[in-house]
């Protein structure tokens, strides 16, 4: 493990610190801790007076002082709370537990009482919420419970911090375990590559789709594990090993297709910036598992964080965003009715779906390879009218190399297509999952389990209907996303994406999966008008995961082909 870096927590010290350690409270004045890496600090076996007395990304924040792992010092300046308090800044954490460790900003009657001619800087009551796309108080009612408020809890023992994306996937609490203890290996556990490294690709990564909330974040931890501040300045900086990772890094991002065992070979050449293979089975999952992370960013209409005081540039999640906070959308009158409608519609067409996968003795292979290409063709029409061009900001813009290359239909009339990806041919279960296993161990295994718990989670309900099996609806979007991206399976009816997929939500999926940052929030709004907002985050879940799959089948289907 690279001596410059903090030692990570491990799991069992993170689970014991978040069942032992006390509730603090940091008081407005002078001598409040400055941001909430404090926490951070902290566990990393740093002091809070230590920080306090360096400027922000000074040498303390690159070379830390060790403490014995699992260490905590709280804050010299906070009070102790009484055990069970709630207070106002723990939000949606509700009522602390005795025993947690949480290190909390002043509340808003002492921010009230704060002087603002003393020099310190005051965080602004925002008010907007986690998403632009979603009211607040539905993330606030869904929060209650028990099991989501716990891993929040341990999510800001962890991270110092709860962030919006943690808030947002935390309406699905059984997929945030899983989501959480795979970043978690892929960012602070043992692994080829250092860490500043590891967040500088994070950052390559969220500036192919123009991710500013992902790229700020990435900075920040870039120089926290000691990165070097000139690199931030853009790729050109960086060293030339990690330059070398563009080509692929926008290929991923935007046609995997195209990647070849040649792109494979070219990094792993002998010479003073080669990559050693497990090196670039390390890069190759982060740079998938950030591009799809940042669909999901943009799906969900995630906003800056409210302490992000504008060091990196960061702006709301997409330019057609709507700048007011998210609220209830109204679907009063015949607007409601219609929303009501499509509900009734799509439970009826799952119920004769069914019906006749019982009732029909099977469709010819040659009869599903037709259907495959007919949606694949028809996928071609799917796109949103309300895009526009807009110019990258300035801090993503120096991370990107050829901005104009982006996602371009799998298949377009007229041209030459490369053939289909045919999923039987090469498995994530057969397939990718002992690669990554082989050469980068432990991956492998929270990818699959990742991967299962979205595509099997589900609540048994449609809108404000109980009871019903959403298997099929799940599999058709999830089939629908690996097909925009060319993946073929043998035995998927792809009748069943049309039948159950309306045009608003095949727009809103391809849009998210193919090019985030054009996703707005009218297109958010348009599709399932009658289901719950939890549910549309859902969707979300499946895109990001199903993008990630297709990227690393075709990933790893190029390193076999190397190897082989």
């Amino acid at each position: 493990m690279p001596s410059h870096t903090p030692s990570p927590l491990g799991r069992g010290c993170q689970a014991a610190l978040a069942a032992s350690v006390v509730v603090w409270r940091q008081p407005a004045g002078e001598d409040t801790c400055h941001h909430l890496g404090c926490a951070w600090l902290q566990l990393s076996g740093i002091s809070p007076g230590e920080a306090r007395r360096q400027p922000r990304g000074s040498s303390l924040h690159r070379a830390p002082r060790k403490r014995p792992l699992g260490e905590v010092t709280p804050c010299p300046v906070a009070p102790r709370l009484e055990s069970g308090t709630c207070h106002p800044a723990v939000g949606t954490l509700g009522c602390v537990r005795p025993g947690t460790l949480l290190l909390l900003p002043p509340s808003p009657c002492d921010m009230s009482r704060l002087p603002q001619d003393r020099g310190v800087k005051v965080p602004q009551q925002l008010g907007k919420g986690p998403s632009a796309f979603i009211p607040l108080g539905e993330i606030l009612q869904e929060g209650a419970e028990s099991s989501r408020r716990q891993l929040l809890i341990e999510a800001f023992v962890s991270a110092g911090r709860v962030d919006n994306i943690t808030m947002v996937m935390g309406l699905h609490p059984q997929y945030l375990s899983s989501f959480w203890k795979t970043q978690y290996l892929l960012l602070r556990m043992d692994g080829p590559l250092p860490y500043h490294k590891r967040h500088y690709i994070a950052i390559m990564a969220a500036a192919r789709h123009q991710c500013s909330y992902l790229v700020g974040l990435h900075m920040g931890e870039f120089l926290q594990v000691g990165g070097n501040p000139a690199w931030l300045q853009g790729l050109h900086c960086a060293p030339q090993k990690l330059r070398n990772l563009n080509e692929i890094n926008k290929l991923l991002a935007h046609r995997p297709w195209l990647i070849t065992k040649e792109h494979i070979e070219a990094l792993l050449k002998p010479g003073e910036n080669s990559w050693s293979l497990a090196e670039l089975v390390q890069a190759l999952v982060l740079l998938t598992h950030y591009h799809s992370l940042a669909s999901f960013v943009f799906g969900c209409g995630i906003n800056p964080e409210e302490d992000q005081d504008g060091e990196h540039g960061c702006r709301p999640p997409s330019p057609h965003s709507d700048s007011s906070p998210a609220s209830d959308d109204s679907l009063g009158g015949s607007g409601g009715k219609d929303a009501m409608q499509e509900v009734e519609v799509l439970m009826e067409r799952m119920k004769l779906l069914q019906e006749s996968q019982l009732e029909e003795e099977g469709v010819t292979q040659e009869e599903m390879a037709t259907r495959f290409e007919l949606e694949k063709t028809e996928s071609l029409l799917v796109a949103p009218s309300d895009i526009a061009d807009h110019s990258l900001q300035s801090n993503v813009l120096c991370f990107v190399e050829d901005p104009e290359f982006g996602y371009k239909d799998f298949t377009r009339r007229g041209e030459q297509a490369p053939p289909t990806f045919r999923a039987q041919d090469y498995t994530w279960e057969d397939h990718g999952y002992s690669l990554i296993n082989r050469l980068y161990p432990d991956v492998g295994q929270l990818l699959d389990e990742k991967f299962q718990v979205v595509y099997n989670l589900t609540y048994n309900t449609i809108a404000m209907h109980c009871g019903v099996d959403t298997s099929m609806l799940r599999r058709a979007i999830w089939n629908y996303v690996h097909c925009v991206f060319g993946i073929r399976y043998d035995d998927y009816d792809y009748g069943e994406v049309n039948q159950l997929l309306e045009r608003s939500l095949k727009i809103y999926i391809k849009t998210v999966a193919c090019y985030p940052e054009k996703t707005t929030k009218r297109m958010y709004t348009q599709f399932w008008r009658h289901f719950k907002h939890s549910e549309k985050v859902h969707i979300n879940l499946l895109l990001l995961e199903a993008r990630m799959q297709a990227a690393l089948l075709y990933a790893l289907r190029a390193v076999t082909r190397y190897m082989t």
